[in-house]
């Protein structure tokens, strides 16, 4: 992908992300933040006699995931670091830590996820929910699946769902849209990658689920149909 094509496909995302997080309150009944992902939140029983918990959440938004969880363990020390490319995403996720009264557990950076270093040896619970397919490239993305082993602490879990195979059509015209995924492997190809990466650990969940559902692009409406890679793996000491 050129460095156009990238670009135009970023700022499209920024774009339809900005009007998403402007249109619906964090948890608001009938919106599409108005819950965590439930594998996510379905691994924290995991962690429970833990008395110090690192997490990193890659594709944070405005704190759908994060916000939850550090609800759930305000009486040990929590620490959960959360990045995002969209900087208004990253100042809505500050809001609403105070708001829900655990900004001192938050920590927010405005990054692209290939540029983010995530730190070796750090974290108890590293998550990223429909985010590693915008990193700019096939490469950059087994790059980060290998940081992301890297950065686990002995029986560290990786909780990774991916988009693959997604296909776009305004919703009007039926015309065929330019995927705003800078990242869309073939499920097969995809799934190779992930066990290749994290061939030594335990699998937790390993599943796919075709999705169809509506999302704003900035002239249209597009449906959207991909397939979902769940893909959940612990490291073994």
């Amino acid at each position: 992908m050129n460095a156009e094509t990238l670009n135009s496909i970023r700022e499209a995302e920024k774009a339809s992300h900005i009007e998403i997080y402007s249109a619906a309150k964090l948890f608001e009944k009938g919106t599409w933040l108005q819950k965590p992902v439930k594998t996510v939140m379905d691994l924290l029983p995991l962690f429970s006699k833990y008395k110090v918990l690192n997490v990193l959440d890659l594709g944070c938004g405005v704190g759908r995931n994060c916000i939850p969880i550090a609800e759930q363990f305000t009486s040990i020390s929590c620490q959960i670091d959360c990045v995002d490319i969209l900087e208004f995403a990253i100042e809505m996720l500050r809001k609403y830590s105070i708001e829900f009264g655990v900004s001192d557990m938050i920590n927010g950076t405005v990054s692209s996820i290939e540029d983010y270093q995530i730190k070796h040896d750090t974290y108890d619970l590293i998550f990223a929910v429909s985010a590693l397919e915008h990193v700019a490239s096939a490469d950059l993305l087994e790059k980060k699946l290998l940081e992301i082993a890297d950065g686990l602490k002995a029986n560290g879990i990786a909780c990774l769902i991916i988009n693959s195979e997604v296909v776009e059509i305004n919703k009007d015209s039926g015309a065929e849209l330019i995927p705003q995924f800078e990242v869309n492997l073939n499920t097969n190809d995809l799934t190779e990658i992930l066990e290749r990466v994290f061939f030594n650990y335990k699998v937790l969940k390993n599943t796919i689920v075709e999705q169809h559902y509506d999302i704003p692009r900035i002239e249209c409406v597009s449906s959207l149909s991909t397939n979902v890679v769940t893909y959940v793996v612990q490291k073994i000491k």
